[in-house]
């Protein structure tokens, strides 16, 4: 397995296995891995013949008082983990590296990071957005590997890589969860045993919401009550947001339909969680059909 740490490298190898007549999977991280990471590789790993897992903590994403100079770092263990799995080469550049000059550009999405996170965290996806930009450029026409759980930023890039037009085919895999339904995260390492079972009312306000809009519930006011009120009955746990939003453009939808996701967000003593879950809701037929079949 290689490990490159220039990008002319790790733009060469890339090149080298094209032209030799191979695809590329790409698997993007902050490093970190837990079992929500080795499930992006094992995917990538199955559909792919050559494999490369970059693994660098972004500065442009963190805001002034997160946790940039925390987030846990242990590139020897997260190396090892990619040699066991058979990846092919491991980009870990420094900061310098990727960013050898002061960034003057900024990556505006609109609508699609005006709330949620993005009103959480001004500039966190124009940071995002900025590094997978970089990336991209960097390993070339490749299928991209992202989690599920973070779903505004997959929105994003999948937006990104769109109006860009960069040769990428992005594939979204689903949340890993532990058995208790936490989803997996790198910041979950920072919860005592008493915060892990307070986040665990996340997934808990998700079901909620979920098992609303499947027993037929249409209107969101109602459904994003019952998942706040979920949160809200949690010992330690600090919502910012629960709502239900359209899954691909996460605007607000008044009468819930077609294919949605429920999200919420969290602080759980000083760290802030966040998670997601799919649903959808099929429109009932117009009321002047209902009744036809029993007409005397």
């Amino acid at each position: 397995m290689h490990i490159f740490q220039r990008i002319d490298e790790a733009r060469s190898f890339c090149s080298r296995a094209r032209s030799g007549g191979t695809d590329i999977g790409f698997v993007p991280t902050m490093g970190a891995f837990h079992e929500g990471h080795i499930s992006l590789i094992r995917s990538c790993r199955e559909e792919n013949e050559t494999v490369m897992v970059s693994i660098f903590v972004n500065p442009a994403q963190f805001g002034p008082d997160e946790d940039f100079v925390a987030y846990p770092r242990d590139l020897d263990y997260d190396a090892g983990l990619c040699r066991e799995m058979g990846v092919d080469a491991v980009f870990a550049p420094s900061v310098a590296e990727m960013y050898p000059t002061p960034q003057t550009l900024s990556l505006d999405f609109g609508g699609l990071t005006s709330d949620l996170e993005g009103r959480h965290r001004p500039g966190h996806f124009a940071g995002v957005g900025l590094v997978i930009a970089k990336l991209f450029n960097v390993v070339g026409a490749c299928r991209a590997y992202f989690g599920d759980k973070d779903w505004q930023q997959l929105a994003v890039v999948r937006r990104l890589t769109a109006e860009l037009a960069f040769p990428v085919e992005v594939l979204g895999c689903e949340t890993v969860r532990d058995s208790d339904g936490l989803a997996l995260s790198s910041r979950n390492a920072y919860l005592s045993a008493t915060e892990r079972q307070s986040a665990l009312g996340l997934y808990r306000s998700l079901r909620v919401g979920s098992d609303k809009i499947e027993s037929g519930e249409r209107s969101r006011d109602a459904v994003e009550e019952a998942m706040a009120l979920v949160l809200a009955e949690v010992k330690g746990l600090s919502p910012d947001y629960a709502v239900v939003r359209d899954a691909a453009t996460l605007m607000p939808v008044d009468f819930l339909s077609g294919d949605l996701r429920l999200l919420v967000a969290a602080n759980v003593g000083g760290t802030r969680l966040i998670d997601n879950l799919g649903a959808r809701a099929d429109r009932p037929p117009p009321l002047s059909t209902l009744g036809e079949g029993v007409r005397a």
